[in-house]
C-alpha cells in the first residue's frame, strides 16, 4: 500500500466546522444555532407535493434526465427567467444538482484550474475556500469592513462595506472567478445595486466569471430588496446563479439545488455532473417542481410563501436581537438570510483567558465554554470559521471576535434559549446565530 493514501488536494481541508458543531450539539443535548436548518416543517403545499411524488407515478422511482427532471428545469427557467430578464432555455441554461452545495462544487471543478485565482469576500460561507483549493485554485480574500457606529447604536449588516480600491486591487491576470454571496452568510448583508454594479464592472473589465450564491434570496428584511447580479447589463453571459430548494421551502434534507447560466458556462458543469453525480433523486425534483408551480401562481401576493416566510423570520430575528442585547451581547442586525453575528469583544475584556488550545481563536473557545458551562442548551458557530486562515487566530482590526447564530428556530425554541441566556446575564468578539425553529410554522 502506498505510504501516502490521501490525494494532496485534501491537504489542509479535512476539518469541517459543522461536523464539530453537530457532534457538540449531540454530546451536550444542545439546540444547534450554528448550522442552518429549520426545526419546523416545510409549507403544506410542499409536503403534499412530496407525498404526491411518492405515491402517484411509479416511474418517479426511476431515473429522470441526467441534468434535471424536465418539469423542474422548465419551471425554474420560467420562474427565474422573469426575475433575471432572460429567455432561459431549460435544457441549456439550467442544471439541477444535489443541493446548492453540489452546484458550488460542480462549478469550481468545472471552471477553476491549477493556479487560477478566485476572489472570496469575507466573512464567507466556509466551503468556498476548500472548494477552491480542491480544484487547484488560489483563494484571494477581500474583507467586508464595518463602519463605526455611535455609542449605544446597534451595528447593521448594511454597514459592512467593500472598499472599492481594495476590491479592484484583488483582480489580476490570473483571476478566474469571484464568488458572491447575497444575502450573505454569516453577516446577513444584502448587497445593494450600487455594490453589485461595482463588482459587475470589475468582472467585465477583467473578464472574470461571477459565481453567485443566492440561496437566501427570499429571506430579506426591513424593506430591503434582493438583486441578482446576473440581471445587470452584461452579466448574464459571465454569471452562474445558484439556488436551493432546501432554503427556499425550508426542506434542507431534500438536497435539491440548481445553477442557472449561459450554455457557454453551464455545459462545462454538465461535464462534471455527468461524470460524478450524473443524476439527482427524481421524487425530490418532482416535489420542488410542484412547489415552484404553486409559488408562481401566488408570487408577490400575501398568500406567497416567499412573502410569508421572511415576515416570520423577521419576527424571530427581532426576538433574538432583543434577547442577546439584554445579556450584554451586541448583535449585528442582518438585512437578510437566517444568520446573524454578535460582537463578544466586551466579554473578551472581562474573561480574556477562556480554556482552549493556545492557538485556538477566542470565539471558538467562547462557543465551547458557553455550551459546556453556561447556556447548556444553545450552540452557535464561531465567526472564525468564516474567515481566511490568517484571520482566524488574529482577526483583522476590522472584525472583532464573534459568534454566528442561525434563526431557523421557532419562537418556542428561541424563547427557551433566550431564557437560558437571561439566566446568565452579564455576558458581554462576533459569534454567528441562525434564526429558524418552531415559531415560524405557527406564524405562517
Amino acid at each position: 500500500m502506498a505510504t501516502r493514501l490521501q490525494a494532496r488536494r485534501l491537504d489542509g481541508i479535512d476539518h469541517n466546522p459543522w461536523v464539530e458543531c453537530t457532534k457538540m450539539a449531540s454530546e451536550y443535548d444542545a439546540v444547534n444555532l450554528g448550522q442552518g436548518f429549520p426545526d419546523f416543517p416545510p409549507p403544506d403545499f410542499a409536503l403534499q407535493a412530496f407525498q404526491l411524488a411518492l405515491s402517484s407515478d411509479f416511474m418517479l422511482n426511476q431515473y429522470t434526465k441526467a441534468f434535471g427532471y424536465p418539469p423542474l428545469t422548465k419551471i425554474l427557467a420560467s420562474f427565474f427567467g422573469k426575475l433575471l430578464g432572460q429567455e432561459i432555455d431549460p435544457l441549456e441554461n439550467v442544471l439541477v444538482t444535489v443541493g446548492a452545495y453540489g452546484a458550488l462544487f460542480t462549478a469550481f471543478q468545472a471552471l477553476v484550474d491549477e493556479g487560477d485565482e478566485v476572489i472570496i469576500i469575507e466573512p464567507f460561507f466556509d466551503c468556498y475556500e476548500p472548494m477552491t483549493l480542491m480544484a487547484g485554485g488560489h483563494p484571494v480574500f477581500v474583507t467586508l469592513k464595518p463602519s463605526p457606529t455611535q455609542d449605544g447604536e446597534l451595528d447593521s449588516a448594511s454597514n459592512w462595506q467593500l472598499d472599492p480600491t481594495e476590491l479592484a486591487s484583488k483582480f489580476t491576470s490570473r483571476t478566474k472567478a469571484l464568488i458572491l454571496n447575497t444575502p450573505n452568510n454569516p453577516v446577513g448583508k444584502v448587497f445593494s445595486k450600487a455594490e453589485l454594479e461595482l463588482v459587475a464592472n470589475l468582472c467585465q473589465q477583467h473578464d472574470v466569471i461571477c459565481i453567485t450564491d443566492e440561496v437566501y434570496q427570499w429571506l430579506v428584511y426591513d424593506g430591503y430588496q434582493h438583486t441578482s447580479i446576473a440581471s445587470l447589463p452584461g452579466m448574464w453571459e459571465r454569471t452562474l446563479t445558484i439556488g436551493s430548494a432546501g432554503k427556499s421551502f425550508s426542506a434542507t434534507g431534500w438536497k435539491v439545488g440548481w445553477v442557472l447560466g449561459p450554455d457557454s458556462l453551464v455545459k462545462h458543469l454538465r461535464t462534471v455532473h455527468q461524470n460524478s453525480i450524473y443524476h439527482c433523486p427524481t421524487q425530490g425534483q418532482a416535489a420542488v417542481a410542484q412547489s415552484f408551480q404553486h409559488e408562481q401562481l401566488h408570487f408577490g401576493q400575501p398568500s406567497s410563501y416567499f412573502v410569508q416566510f421572511p415576515q416570520a423570520m423577521q419576527r424571530c430575528r427581532d426576538h433574538m436581537i432583543r434577547s442577546l442585547q439584554s445579556v450584554g451581547l451586541k448583535p449585528v442586525i442582518p438585512q437578510g438570510s437566517y444568520f446573524f453575528i454578535a460582537d463578544i469583544s466586551d466579554f473578551k475584556k472581562k474573561m480574556p483567558d477562556l480554556p482552549g488550545d493556545e492557538d485556538e481563536p477566542y470565539d471558538r473557545r467562547f462557543v465551547k465554554w458557553m455550551i459546556k458551562n453556561k447556556v447548556g442548551q444553545a450552540l452557535s458557530g464561531p465567526l472564525c470559521v468564516f474567515l481566511q486562515a490568517g484571520h482566524k487566530s488574529s482577526p483583522s482590526s476590522a472584525i472583532s471576535p464573534g459568534t454566528g447564530v442561525h434563526l431557523c428556530q421557532g419562537m418556542g425554541s428561541l424563547s427557551g434559549i433566550c431564557q437560558k441566556l437571561l439566566g446568565q446575564a452579564g455576558l458581554g468578539g462576533h459569534s454567528g446565530f441562525h434564526l429558524l425553529q418552531q415559531a415560524t410554522s405557527e406564524a405562517l
